[in-house]
């Protein structure tokens, strides 16, 4: 009920002219740039990209980034009919390196003529194995058997509630564990416990929660739209390592590789899920020591010239979300149906 309310309100924000107004007022105001961070390029992906190519400056990462902090000429460009381009300018950003964003995303970024930035794992890319915290969720439905006992408790998989319950013990069994020895042994017996396997590149195509492959990424660099970034060797959530040399080397050996297989500096990283108790003090000191300019987070925060580059901000890019709502949240004009909700909770138990 919430969602639907979300969707009638900015509809009547669009229709209305004021999510427009809001955003030609925003644009005069200051000069922030806005990051959103994507993940997978699915169904709702093309509506997003329609109305943000429309409305929004969209330029890589890298580009706005110079621009915000001054190492740039300008922070405009001129269009084609030679006058100076004031909208806001907007960064898309896919965190991973799915194959849906090469299959999917690269296709809409040479439709629209949009540009994209993609954070990379480098071992995934060699690995070709299915990711971590996907892990759970895919064994769990490979399961064949309708209760299954792990970890001394039986789980009944046709009561949803207990589904859940072992996918979710799965899942913080991986993400907590203190080294990627560690989780990979964890996931190793798991597999074997359950007698079933995970996907993994070499033995299927089709998943598109598979990671892409290096002449994949190679040949949407070639375009000219995609632009690439590191995140981490293999994804562990760098606050919850023990051993300060791991965070070190997962942080700076994944600049290490990007820049051997593209043949160019990597300057911009992406932490781990990126709130700041999965990133943690060594984490920002451990980009700081690779040499990298610049950090983005999933803090949900604008960007100016005065944040810590260290610490950018990106707002959640989710195509999940009508097209209409994100306009309307990216230009603050939803705030009000938040705090409405809280006054009326009550009706909003669906």
């Amino acid at each position: 009920m919430y969602e639907r309310m979300r969707v009638v309100i900015a509809a009547m924000f669009y229709y209305l002219g004021i999510t427009y107004l809001a955003l030609r007022i925003n644009e005069r105001l200051d000069r922030r740039v806005i990051i959103l961070n994507y993940h997978n390029a699915n169904h709702g992906l093309p509506a997003h990209m329609r109305y943000l190519q429309r409305h929004y400056r969209i330029v890589h990462l890298e580009k706005a980034l110079e621009e915000l902090f001054g190492e740039s000429a300008s922070g405009t460009k001129k269009d084609v009919a030679g006058k100076r381009d004031h909208r806001r300018p907007l960064v898309l950003t896919f965190d991973d390196g799915y194959i849906d964003n090469y299959v999917e995303g690269f296709r809409l970024a040479r439709l629209y003529q949009v540009p994209i930035t993609i954070f990379l794992i480098p071992g995934y890319i060699d690995s070709g194995r299915y990711f971590w915290w996907l892990a759970a969720s895919k064994l769990v439905s490979l399961l064949k058997s309708e209760q299954v006992t792990f970890d001394g408790r039986i789980y009944h998989l046709t009561m949803p509630h207990e589904r859940q319950e072992l996918i979710d013990l799965i899942d913080g069994r991986a993400r907590y564990t203190r080294s990627i020895a560690e989780r990979e042994q964890f996931l190793a017996e798991l597999q074997l416990a359950l007698q079933v396997a995970l996907p993994c590149r070499e033995i299927t195509t089709n998943d598109t929660d598979l990671p892409m492959t290096w002449e994949q990424i190679r040949e949407m660099e070639a375009s000219g739209l995609v632009s690439f970034g590191a995140h981490t060797v293999n994804h562990p959530i760098l606050a919850y390592l023990a051993d300060p040399a791991d965070v070190l080397y997962e942080v700076q050996t994944s600049r290490q590789i990007l820049e051997e297989k593209l043949g160019h500096p990597v300057r911009m990283f992406a932490y781990p899920v990126g709130k700041m108790q999965h990133i943690g003090e060594r984490g920002i000191e451990a980009v700081k020591a690779a040499g990298f300019t610049w950090a983005v987070t999933t803090l949900e925060t604008l960007n100016t010239s005065e944040s810590d580059p260290y610490l950018l901000g990106r707002m959640p890019g989710d195509t999940e979300v009508n097209w209409m709502v994100m306009a309307a949240e990216l230009v603050g004009l939803l705030g009000i149906v938040s705090r409405i909700r809280k006054k009326y909770a009550k009706l909003f138990k669906k």
